[in-house]
């Protein structure tokens, strides 16, 4: 079922509180609980994902000029493996758990039977607008539920790609669309949900969950922040030289795991942006807007913001700093000699501008992301175990990645990456 429009005119008008309860209807007459019949939604699934490949790369180009190579990467193949592992394990993560015994129930019987939440709103993000919808889409199936999915309508191509193509292939009773903007989420956040999973930013994820403790809804917020990335001199400056820069611009930097700001001293600072200007030269050549690997600002209103801050930094631009509204495009741009007082430090970047902030040692680095906001993750570059040792024991993050970016799984308790 799908709702609405995303086309330029005003979405029509749906009764939201009927969809949430045809919907918590569908639940209860026990459609999802049957193992086949999630087994099946998830091979429709898969079997979407390979019929539609190329529909998928063409939506992601429209909404974010981003490139083929990327989007397969990022998004398509993400999916694709998500979901086989999916399957892989869908017959041995269904069957009932058998917990040690204790004393007291030594001589019983029991048995764990894991129940689906029933209805879950799943609402998603525009800066990669397949993987954060479709992704927790598929886990809620393999689990039982029914799925009321609210794609970005910022990202239309995307949106308008899974109202198109998802009733085609998945049951229409139990993975419901609704499409519109900020009217049409605030009227689902009113209503009874069994379970809530937003992606986006940090103002919006209040919003989110304030309206789910009216009901004691449980809920999942995949929020961002300020990730930073400490740098000393013992490393290959070539080798992290690559790994964070590519980490801070794929995707123009719409990442919310991306690369933040750096801490380094000003000895790596100044060999950083020797080896980052070869670098980006080699990957988006002279002149970077003619580069097809670059993606584009989702839309002019963020773009606003990010040439607010560039301009706010023009006396510390090393790298880049070039931008045209019209094309909403930013130069991968570096500025150095960043201060923890600057604007740029304030909030999440969420663009193609990377602050290098001097310090002295590990320590100070310490001092200063302590400072703040708990980062989303945290990334430090070293050969020295006890420096590795002194980030884990005396920060605290979402996860923390050692000698690499972006490539990490963060699960339910804190994750510490290690990369050689």
């Amino acid at each position: 079922m799908t709702l609405g429009t995303l086309s330029n005119s005003k979405p029509k008008p749906v009764n939201i509180s009927e969809v949430v309860q045809k919907a918590h209807d569908t639940y209860n007459s026990g459609l999802t609980r049957p193992v086949e019949w999630r087994k099946k939604q998830l091979k429709n699934l898969m079997r979407m994902y390979e019929e539609t490949r190329n529909s998928m790369v063409d939506a992601l180009v429209k909404d974010l000029r981003r490139s083929k190579t990327e989007a397969i990467l990022l998004e398509v193949d993400y999916l694709v493996n998500d979901l086989k592992n999916t399957l892989n394990n869908f017959d041995e993560w269904v069957k009932p758990e058998r917990p040690p015994k204790g004393l007291v129930n030594i001589l019983d019987d029991v048995v764990i039977f894991n129940d689906p939440y029933g209805v879950v709103l799943i609402i998603g993000a525009w800066n990669y607008p397949l993987q954060l919808l479709l992704l927790p889409m598929a886990a809620a199936i393999a689990a039982g539920n029914v799925v009321i999915l609210k794609p970005s309508e910022l990202a239309v191509a995307s949106a308008q790609y899974m109202v198109e193509t998802l009733p085609k292939y998945l049951d229409t009773d139990a993975v419901v669309i609704v499409e519109g903007g900020p009217e049409e989420t605030t009227d689902l956040l009113k209503q009874k949900f069994d379970y809530i999973f937003y992606t986006g930013g940090t103002n919006v994820g209040k919003i989110v969950y304030a309206a789910a403790t009216k009901n004691l809804t449980p809920v999942t917020l995949e929020l961002g922040g300020k990730s930073p990335v400490y740098i000393d001199n013992s490393v290959d400056m070539e080798v992290t030289a690559k790994r964070v820069l590519w980490g801070k611009f794929i995707n123009v930097g719409q990442t919310c795991i991306a690369p933040d700001y750096v801490l380094c001293t000003k000895e790596v600072q100044d060999k950083f942006v020797e080896i980052a200007k070869n670098v980006l030269k080699e990957w988006y050549g002279q002149d970077p807007q003619k580069s097809p690997d670059l993606c584009r600002i989702i839309n002019h209103r963020h773009f606003s913001r990010l040439q607010a801050l560039v301009d706010a930094s023009k006396d510390k631009v090393a790298i880049g700093g070039q931008y045209d509204s019209q094309d909403k495009f930013i130069a991968p741009t570096i500025l150095t000699n960043v201060t923890g007082s600057d604007k740029i430090m304030d909030d999440e970047i969420f663009g193609p501008i990377l602050p290098i902030v001097p310090i002295e040692n590990a320590y100070e680095a310490i001092k200063f992301i302590n400072a703040r906001e708990h980062p989303l993750v945290l990334y430090v570059f070293t050969k020295q175990s006890n420096i590795q040792k002194l980030f884990t024991d005396q920060t605290r993050s979402g996860s923390l990645c050692v000698n690499d970016t972006i490539m990490f799984y963060g699960g339910k308790t804190r994750v510490k990456g290690y990369v050689t």
